[in-house]
């Protein structure tokens, strides 16, 4: 088993009787139906449609939990707290009370999302999991390196929205569509309209990559590369792999 420690993300809390109504009325997936045992890839966008997050939504006890990149928690948690208005919903950034590990080639039978008091575990992907707790109750020690993480979810084809990425892309730029963080049956949400005609009428120019870079090649998030633009990048053997929103 290998696990790293986490460092890349962020975590928002999401709770009150309204937790529910008002994510669904926000993000890009339908969080009203989202059962207890299940996790969903969401976004929120502008009202030009643009993803200002990305999230991994896990239903908790309390309400939610929003994994997001961690250089956009609390300006994201305190945009987010502006459309509360009258709502029985409070958001709180908890990146600083809570680790995140990666967890990998290891088996786990149980429900996508499971809870063991304050821990819960998150199915990621094929034998990869995430575990998330408070930070006093997250004791077992890491044994891997973080980029090990990154680079699995580049080569799954998950995006992260960073602060260098932010307000740059269309949900389906970066194939969140394909990858299920978009319900088109479901309301309205910010920048729905806009989402749903790049969807029917065609008007996606550009899509999301796997590339890979030759050594020597430095690139960061929101760096053009190649006529486009790097979503996220790891160092890997001979190089670097990354996703890249490029011109179809």
């Amino acid at each position: 088993m290998q696990r790293a420690r986490l460092t890349r993300y962020g975590l928002l809390s999401v709770t009150g009787s309204d937790a529910r109504a008002f994510l669904h009325a926000q993000l890009t997936n339908d969080i009203e139906n989202l059962p207890a045992e299940r996790s969903a890839l969401a976004g929120w966008c502008s009202a030009k449609g643009r993803l200002l997050a990305s999230f991994l939504v896990i239903p908790s006890p309390q309400g939610f939990l929003l994994q997001v990149a961690r250089d956009l928690a609390q300006p994201v948690a305190k945009r987010l707290a502006m459309f509360v208005l009258r709502s029985k919903v409070n958001v709180s950034d908890e990146s600083d009370a809570w680790a995140q590990y990666g967890v990998w080639d290891v088996e786990w039978e149980k429900r996508d999302v499971g809870w063991a008091g304050d821990i819960v575990t998150v199915r990621a992907g094929e034998r990869r999991f995430l575990q998330i707790g408070p930070v006093a109750q997250m004791t077992e020690p890491a044994n891997a390196d973080e980029v090990e993480w990154t680079l699995q979810e580049i080569r799954a084809g998950r995006p992260l929205i960073t602060g260098a990425t932010q307000d740059q892309f269309v949900p389906q730029m970066v194939n969140f569509e394909a990858l299920g963080g978009v319900d088109f049956r479901k309301g309205c949400y910010p920048g729905q309209e806009i989402v749903a005609r790049a969807q029917y009428r065609g008007q996606v120019k550009r899509r999301m990559v796997h590339a890979r870079a030759p050594a020597g090649v430095a690139l960061q998030p929101g760096q053009d590369f190649n006529g486009g633009t790097v979503v996220n990048v790891a160092p890997s053997e001979g190089g670097s792999e990354l996703l890249a929103v490029l011109p179809i």
